[in-house]
């Protein structure tokens, strides 16, 4: 029987493409992101859906004052916390070299992840 996910896909469909979208931007931008091999973007990846899983929705009840003034920009910065917090979780194997790499990361992600 197949149940439908509401949210388009299912969780380790999204660990999957962040796994791999974690892989190709690593070997895009080398010098801003580093990963330190396919095991650590697919771990990576698992550690950010269970982050976004468990401490996402808490950010965002915590930060809906600030998100609603503006206009839902502020929903990106938590998603970049959120990479941030994956990276310092990882270690040296998985990294960004500044938030405003993180914060294009993590553009990126919400738009494939769409």
């Amino acid at each position: 029987m197949f149940v439908f996910n509401s949210n388009g896909l299912g969780f380790w469909q999204r660990i999957l493409i962040n796994g791999l979208i974690f892989l190709a931007l690593a070997g895009l931008m080398p010098e801003y992101f580093y990963v330190a091999n396919v095991l650590v973007a697919f771990v990576a990846a698992l550690i950010l859906g269970i982050l976004n899983a468990f401490v996402k929705p808490f950010l965002v009840l915590l930060s809906l004052p600030i998100t609603f003034l503006t206009l839902g920009i502020f929903y990106f910065i938590i998603n970049a916390f959120m990479l941030e917090l994956t990276s310092s979780l990882m270690g040296s194997r998985f990294h960004f070299s500044s938030f405003g790499v993180t914060f294009l990361v993590a553009l990126i992600i919400s738009g494939v992840n769409l």
